[in-house]
């Protein structure tokens, strides 16, 4: 932040001057980015010289220290490309009467040239006084209030957003703070054309799946590793090491190998700092949940090349729906060892330990187009124990830089599922027959066991260099994943239980396990390993317009297998499927970007998406690689010294040869699928974060999304028809938007005092692709706030937020089947917090 030593000014006039000569200094700490001899990225527009050494502080991360009263009424010169702190510090002054001199300690220093003090000031103006000013955070600092991020790890360079021609999108740890967004879910809600699909579990747990302009993906990434969230089972991603949530629209397999080509959700965890930090956090909430974080950083030896951070969550609670309930331990140590200036390596672990509710949810009244009318809360399900999980996740990665402008890195990543267990239980399996006065619905048994194993790596060369005038970022590199995954089903016996009459239910409370053995198992299994290369340049040409050219070379292997036995007491056995299936393909990227000033950036990209894992059609033939392809432009600003920032783009993507669960729930569990055939989806999307006054922060967005089922075919009795072509895919909203924002009052008596709210909105959505039934549209209203106070080096912070404030009744979201799976939203809840820092 900025600081001074008080010195008493001269008497008289030189008093006087004092007060208006304030002392300045950007104290931002030198780290391995960069130092006084390295060379620093800079976008200095012209303009006036005080504003323009602001900038040239945050963007060199360079001590610079001067009399603000010696730059009054000075213009400063453009500066723009890469230069050591010396150079551009001279580049800016240009024809200015100052010059720059570097002290002793590293810092540089502004003074008049000889001959000019006369012309501008009387000597006793430099006396310096005791001045504050806003602070500079880096992004990694835990403090850092900040709701925007100029830069994106996910796109594998340092290349800032807005000279990347596509859209990204960055929430903050602060943004997560404010609406203690414990489930990743709760983040992605700031982010426009981003749903997510969960199940009715609420605060207690249950999985979700992620929709990005219009497309289901099961996956995120952590720190670039892929991860399938839908075959874990071991609840929602726990939230207690995540440093920010980065979000990359549009197909993005380019640099990560297969995905959906709506986007991608990387998960950036929080890295060791040098400086101390301690945080304990106590959270409580509505449906009795409670919530213990730790998170603790530093060095662990004196030289400080040696350094860890560790994160510790503990969580248990209940959930607004009836006989569900969650508990989750999380481990997360860190290490990282400065082996020199220019290498790092990192050591990473995650353990989770969780017991997680399944959820069925409700379904749609037969012959209507609107789900039942139910309280929320019931539960067609007999009471039982959710899903026992242990997972680890460990590896390391390794950074060199060969020198400024060239650097290597290197990571390998193991995640392991030693184990998922759901012992037998009773599930709610879908409506037997139901009008306006009895409904009477099925349940059936079910036990599954799954192992998992994922082993990930990957290489990047990046480097940095000039040719003909024009500057480029090269990015050449190379990973592997290779993917074994084994379950083992029991289920499917619906004559072992009574009917439920949802009106009125009578649960028998009859422990799962003293029910008949279901008379239908599986086990099914899949082997997927995965190699890519890619290379793309980023090409700085004249006038402000940047080129990126790539391209993916991508070579997959599948081994699919499956047995289903019938009758369990006297069995019989279908025939043993094992299918291989072996695919590759080459898929370019193309983008332009033109940045007539520093604030505005015009962008437009070409994109095509490869994918592989589509799954087996019912006679375990493989389904086809599905393909996609995008077009998008847009525009980007940043304002207000890039506190500010907002990108407004229009998409069109088709996707090809997507596959759907079997219209059969025993073909679906066991994995099997039909394509649907083709899917456009095309619209509009606006985001905005930042501070737009001191301490007012926002966060808003807005999407439309045209979504159509361009081809599709389906055998009724002996006729092939154009099934759901011409249809909305499911779960897609036509509208959606979200505002968020706080104030922090920042001075005075109520310091520290910080308030917010916003809304969420949600058009009518399809529930199935038959568009058979529809979700209606909803509005939900949230609101917190905070206080914070000092207590010596300790911080205190506590803070309450009301989620669902109006307690609207609506729906989340549909599994695509009119059955079961419709799930309804959480009620009005209250969390709270307690947060002890220093």
């Amino acid at each position: 932040m900025f600081n001074a030593k008080h010195c008493n000014p001269a008497a008289g006039k030189g008093r006087r001057h004092a007060a208006k000569a304030a002392l300045l200094a950007a104290l931002i700490s030198q780290t391995a980015l960069g130092d006084a001899a390295g060379k620093h990225h800079f976008d200095i527009p012209a303009q006036s010289l005080n504003q323009a050494l602001l900038m040239f502080g945050r963007q060199s991360q360079q001590q610079l220290m001067y009399g603000t009263d010696i730059a009054d009424n000075l213009l400063s010169r453009a500066l723009q490309g890469d230069y050591t702190a010396d150079e551009a510090i001279r580049i800016l002054l240009g024809d200015a009467p100052l010059q720059a001199v570097t002290t002793g300690e590293g810092a540089i220093t502004l003074q008049p040239r000889p001959g000019d003090m006369h012309n501008k000031l009387s000597p006793d103006t430099m006396a310096p006084v005791m001045v504050t000013g806003k602070a500079v955070y880096d992004i990694t600092d835990p403090t850092n209030p900040s709701y925007s991020q100029s830069t994106a790890s996910t796109t594998k360079t340092d290349t800032p957003i807005m000279e990347s021609p596509f859209s990204a999108k960055v929430i903050t740890k602060q943004i997560m703070k404010d609406q203690q967004a414990v489930r990743l879910d709760k983040a992605l809600e700031n982010i426009s054309g981003v749903l997510t699909s969960q199940s009715a579990a609420g605060i207690g747990g249950g999985q979700s799946s992620i929709f990005i302009r219009g497309f289901q993906t099961y996956e995120y990434y952590r720190d670039g590793e892929r991860i399938n969230n839908g075959f874990l089972v071991n609840g929602p991603r726990e939230t207690a090491n995540v440093e920010r949530v980065e979000v990359l629209k549009g197909p993005a397999s380019i640099l990560y190998g297969r995905m959906e080509p709506g986007g991608m959700v990387n998960i950036v965890t929080k890295k060791p700092l040098a400086t101390p930090h301690y945080s304990l956090q106590q959270q409580f909430g509505s449906f009795d949940f409670y919530r213990t974080t730790v998170d603790a950083t530093g060095p662990v030896n004196k030289d400080s090349d040696l350094l860890y951070r560790v994160n510790l969550a503990y969580e248990n609670g209940g959930s607004w729906r009836e006989f569900l309930n969650n508990e989750r331990v999380f481990f997360a140590p860190n290490f990282q060892w400065d082996i020199s200036d220019r290498t790092k390596l990192n050591f990473h672990l995650e353990y989770q330990h969780s017991n997680d509710p399944f959820d069925n949810g409700l379904f749609v009244m037969p012959g209507s187009n609107r789900p039942i009318n139910l309280p929320r809360e019931r539960n067609l399900a007999e009471p039982g124990p959710g899903t026992e999980s242990e997972t680890i996740a460990t590896g390391y990665d390794l950074t060199h830089a060969f020198n400024d402008n060239w650097s290597i890195h290197h990571r390998f990543d193991a995640f392991l599922l030693p184990r998922a267990d759901n012992p037998p239980q009773v599930k709610f399996a879908g409506p037997i027959a139901c009008d306006t006065v009895t409904c009477l619905t099925g349940q059936q048994t079910y036990e599954a066991r799954r192992t998992q194993e994922s082993y990930y790596s990957t290489l990047d060369l990046t480097g940095k260099f000039d040719t003909w005038g024009l500057h480029h970022t090269v990015l050449v590199g190379g990973d592997y994943q290779r993917v074994q995954d084994d379950t083992e089903y029991f289920g499917f016996n619906s004559s072992d239980t009574l009917p439920l009459n949802a009106y009125n239910p009578v649960h028998s409370g009859v422990d799962a396990g003293l029910y008949n053995r279901p008379n239908v198992w599986g086990s099914a299994g899949f082997v997927e390993e995965w190699g890519g290369f890619y290379t793309q340049d980023q090409i700085e040409l004249p006038q402000h317009v940047h080129l990126l050219a790539g391209f993916r070379y991508d070579t997959v292997r599948k081994n699919d297998w499956n047995q289903i036995g019938l009758n369990f007491g006297t069995p019989s056995y279908l025939p043993y499927a094992n299918t291989v299936q072996v695919e590759e393909a080459v898929k370019p990227r193309f983008g332009l970007l033109w940045q007539p000033i520093p604030e505005v950036s015009l962008y437009g990209n070409y994109v095509e998406n490869f994918g592989i894992t589509n799954g087996l059609t019912t006679n375990n033939s493989p389904l086809p690689p599905t393909s996609a392809q995008q077009w998008e432009a847009g525009i980007k600003t940043e304002l207000f010294d890039s506190r500010l920032t907002a990108t407004l783009a229009w998409f069109d993507i088709t996707k090809q040869n997507i596959a759907t669960p079997d219209p059969n729930p025993i073909l679906a569990l066991l994995g099997f699928n039909k394509a649907v055939g083709e899917v456009r989806n095309r619209g509009i999307e606006f985001d905005v974060s930042g501070e737009v006054l001191p301490g007012w922060n926002v966060i808003g967005s807005y999407a439309y999304i045209d979504s159509q089922i361009t081809k599709d075919t389906a055998l009724i009795g002996d006729e092939i028809t154009n099934g759901n072509q011409g249809h909305r895919l499911w779960n897609v909203p036509r509208n959606s938007a979200s505002l968020w924002n706080t104030y922090e009052v920042q001075s005075g008596d109520l310091r520290g005092l910080k308030v917010g709210g916003g809304m969420s909105l949600r058009d009518q959505r399809e529930g199935d692709n038959a568009n058979s039934f529809q979700l209606p549209g909803y509005a939900l209203v949230n609101l917190m706030a905070a206080y914070s106070w000092k207590v010596g080096p300790t911080k205190l912070t506590t803070q309450l937020n009301v989620n669902n404030l109006l307690d609207k009744m609506y729906w989340d979201s549909a599994a695509n089947n009119s059955s079961n799976g419709v799930m309804p939203g959480a009620p009005r809840s209250f969390l709270g917090s307690v947060r002890v820092e220093f």
